[in-house]
């Protein structure tokens, strides 16, 4: 209950402000070559996402894609616009790194259910919209058992687990099985996807 309730902030301002202090030349680096590899769509990927009680922040990540457009101006497939840069900044998560000044900020936590899309809210049962009782996190619970390689019922279910479970010991186990799953590059995509599909209330 004192992690849950004071211990689990501390940490996360301590490790974000110390992270970003020292990772601060591989963000330089990193931004350098999305700017020119995502042809002139900036190095940078902002958007509005759900937190703590479904209160919407601004969460910021590396922008692994191009903007191009088809003749009729709309954005060509994930897959077209997904660069090599990006598949290798994604692959190997630094697309997440920007996202410790949301939880420096107190937006997210360095550990819990991933924030989704806002419109995604009236989507979920009464029992997956537990996932919003907590912090979103960089990393969490589906992150290391599966990413997006599971269905978004399974990513609920264990989203929702994390939720009734969290204490310090499963943070601990959160954090060793993601550096597992980003040494093997393991659930970046969905099956026969550059990313996952959009959630539909169903799948």
């Amino acid at each position: 209950m004192i992690y849950r309730r004071f211990g689990k902030r501390a940490t996360d301002i301590l490790v974000s402000a110390t992270a970003l202090l020292c990772l601060s030349p591989v963000l330089a680096a990193t931004a350098l070559w999305l700017h020119f590899a995502n042809k002139g769509a900036g190095a940078f990927f902002t958007q509005l996402r759900p937190g703590r009680n479904g209160k919407i922040f601004r969460l910021y990540k590396f922008k692994t894609m191009t903007d191009e457009r088809d003749a009729e101006g709309r954005l060509l497939p994930d897959a077209q616009r997904l660069t090599r840069a990006g598949a290798f900044v994604r692959s190997t998560s630094l697309d997440e790194l920007p996202q410790l000044w949301n939880v420096l900020r107190g937006d997210m936590s360095l550990i819990g259910p991933r924030p989704l899309l806002p419109q995604y809210l009236p989507l979920y049962s009464p029992e997956q919209s537990r996932r919003h009782d907590v912090r979103p996190g960089i990393t969490g619970w589906a992150q290391c058992h599966g990413r997006n390689a599971i269905s978004w019922a399974k990513k609920f279910e264990l989203d929702v687990w994390y939720v009734r479970n969290l204490s310090f010991i499963t943070d601990l186990r959160i954090i060793a099985l993601t550096l597992r799953s980003v040494v093997r590059r393991e659930g970046i995509s969905a099956e026969g996807c550059a990313t996952i599909e959009p959630f539909n209330g169903k799948n």
